[in-house]
């Protein structure tokens, strides 16, 4: 292979000039520098005539070609992004906003008070945070090829985002229920509200401005985690950053990546923040 043949070709030069030359001495037989200086430039010869060579050997069919307009990269590379972040989201909500709510409902002095309980569900929560997003992304592996049938691709990358995303959800959500007025859960129950009906009357409207907002930070947080994914083949806009940006020295694709990731934060910010003040009814 010509890669073969190019770190065979120069590791023989190179150890010849160097080595080979120094233990016979033959650099005493033709002028000692003149000799070793002459293999060395022979070498870097080479070395370039190589380089030449491996840039005209075309790509594999399953590669992407580079070329100068980046747009159609970024554009595949955002909507990886989008659709793991969205799907995740959702995901993520529909478990973590029950679990917020039973952190919040389930601890003392609660309408649905059950301490050893309560305890237990932090303890679970509280363990699944304090694992890093890369370090959780590689232990999980043979879940996620369980559930998604592989372990990379944006399908797979879906998995660990919406583990990591659960329990994050679960705090942000109780503490925008504990911000509630007990004030007002106690004149629920004088007049007779069941704890459900306290929850979905009370409890959740009364704190949806504050829980919109902190899932605001939560998309936002994705958006983060969905481009570290990319270090595992996850897809998105952090796999063109790795691959093309850091791994091809590609700066171009490196700035255009993280530009498109500073207009998308902004946007969810904006739309968040705009949501948010509109469900505050105060």
């Amino acid at each position: 292979m010509p890669g073969f043949t190019f770190l065979t070709a120069v590791t023989k030069l190179q150890f010849f000039s160097k080595t080979v030359l120094t233990k016979y001495t033959f650099q005493h037989i033709l002028s000692a520098t003149g000799t070793y200086f002459l293999f060395n430039t022979l070498a870097k010869c080479y070395t370039i005539y190589i380089i030449r060579r491996l840039r005209k050997i075309p790509t594999d069919s399953g590669d992407i070609q580079m070329t100068s307009n980046i747009a159609p990269l970024l554009a595949t590379a955002l909507g990886e992004t989008i659709r793991m972040v969205i799907v995740s989201m959702i995901a993520a909500t529909a478990v973590g906003i029950p679990i917020g709510v039973l952190l919040v409902t389930t601890a003392k002095h609660q309408i649905l008070e059950c301490v050893p309980f309560n305890r237990v569900l932090a303890a679970i929560i509280n363990a699944v945070r304090s694992i890093p997003f890369i370090i959780l992304m590689v232990a999980i592996i043979p879940f996620t090829r369980l559930v998604a049938g592989t372990s990379i691709g944006t399908n797979a990358a879906m998995v660990p985002l919406t583990i990591a995303a659960i329990p994050f959800i679960a705090r942000q959500v109780e503490t925008s229920l504990k911000e509630v007025p007990y004030g007002l859960i106690e004149a629920a129950l004088s007049m007779g509200a069941t704890p459900m009906q306290i929850i979905r009357r009370v409890y959740l409207p009364e704190a949806m401005p504050g829980i919109v907002a902190q899932l605001t930070t939560v998309v936002i947080a994705l958006v983060g985690a969905s481009a570290m994914a990319g270090t595992i083949g996850g897809g998105g806009l952090g796999d063109l950053a790795i691959r093309y940006g850091y791994q091809r020295f590609r700066p171009d694709v490196m700035i255009a990546t993280i530009l498109v990731l500073l207009v998308l934060v902004q946007l969810i910010q904006f739309s968040g923040n705009r949501l948010a003040k509109h469900l505050d009814k105060k």
